[in-house]
């Protein structure tokens, strides 16, 4: 969700660019101002901790920097020969963009993509780990390792917070490294070395 709105806003306002640019992108500093888990947690708590809730938060504070590496690839590609090119014959804006830069922009939205899904998941639990994730009976590793039966059972039974602790660094490892691979892969800098 928070890819999707990220890309849309980032190709326009980086391709737009002017007074538009600037009004977006000082929202979008603010927003980076503070820690997206605090936004976090604030939101989620104003909201009511629901899994809609903390989905649409986690997506929403996502939206920032994803969109900010979207126009940044956007504003790079929109001044290439072929894009120029695209718009003297005549392509209209929606064209230009979809045939043109969008796809010189996937590459390093699969890599941010990735990464961010690492980031989300490690904010979800630790937002359930506070009791303010998703509550039960859907099940959540943060709530695992920082609920009450863990933290009671913790002398007798370490298993309870060591088994999601390790899965849920292990899924966020995967991730971060996954997102580290598609980069080395797709980014033709990095191709001749």
């Amino acid at each position: 969700m928070g890819t999707g709105a990220a890309t849309n806003l980032g190709l326009w306002v980086g391709y737009v660019g002017g007074k538009v640019d600037i009004v977006i992108q000082r929202v979008v500093d603010g927003v980076m101002a503070y820690p997206p888990l605090v936004l976090a947690l604030v939101a989620v708590a104003v909201l009511g901790p629901s899994a809609l809730n903390v989905t649409l938060v986690l997506g929403v504070l996502m939206i920032a920097a994803n969109s900010r590496v979207v126009r940044g690839s956007t504003l790079a590609v929109k001044e290439s020969t072929y894009v120029e090119a695209a718009r003297v014959v005549g392509a209209n804006t929606p064209r230009v963009i979809v045939r043109h830069i969008l796809p010189n922009v996937v590459s390093p939205l699969i890599v941010i993509a990735t990464v961010s899904l690492g980031s989300v998941i490690l904010a979800e639990g630790a937002l359930s780990f506070l009791g303010l994730g998703v509550p039960p009976p859907t099940p959540s590793w943060g709530r695992m390792i920082g609920g009450e039966e863990s933290r009671f059972y913790f002398a007798t039974n370490p298993s309870l917070v060591l088994f999601p602790g390790a899965a849920l660094t292990l899924v966020v490892f995967a991730f971060n490294m996954f997102g580290d691979s598609l980069r080395d892969v797709l980014d033709p800098r990095l191709r001749g070395e």
